[in-house]
């Protein structure tokens, strides 16, 4: 009948079989890793496109800032200057400064609770109206440019959830 004995013809499937087996293992392998390159490598260039719209969202806010910021000083030095135009030396004479007003200002401008109150008639401070009012003119500008930069920083997470 045959040449080749039963027990050499199921050897020989067998090996044939583990062939088509390892042949398919390592085709779907390769097939699979090449599949995996192309996603990182799309992710990659989904990345660097993500990174380079977020630098120029950032490029255009940081310079709104910078110029908003500007305007804002300009014009607190502005006011500040003007401080003795609007409060006189004669205003200075006839308003007095009581400590009380100096410790509640400077608690409040410190973000604290302010001493309790001491002797309400206590002597002057010695600070004149006008440096009273080019401190609360120098502490609005700081204000306005803290307004400015949290703007800016809002504009700024809007811009790059926007990139995304």
């Amino acid at each position: 009948m045959s040449v080749i004995p039963w027990p050499y013809r199921l050897l020989a499937l067998a090996v044939l079989g583990i062939a088509l087996v390892g042949f398919g293992w390592i085709k779907g392998a390769s097939h699979v890793q090449a599949q995996w390159d192309a996603a990182v490598q799309q992710q990659a260039l989904q990345t660097a496109a993500i990174r380079e719209r977020q630098a120029q969202a950032t490029v255009k806010v940081v310079t709104q800032y910078v110029d908003r910021v500007r305007v804002v000083r300009e014009k607190g030095e502005t006011i500040i200057k003007e401080v003795p135009v609007y409060v006189p030396f004669q205003a200075d004479a006839a308003c007095t400064i009581n400590r009380g007003f100096v410790r509640l200002h400077d608690a409040t401008a410190a973000g604290e609770l302010p001493d309790p109150a001491q002797d309400a008639d206590a002597a002057a401070a010695g600070i004149a109206l006008s440096a009273v009012a080019g401190t609360v003119a120098a502490n609005y500008q700081t204000c306005h440019e803290n307004a400015e930069q949290l703007r800016a920083l809002q504009a700024w997470v809007k811009e790059i959830g926007a990139c995304q």
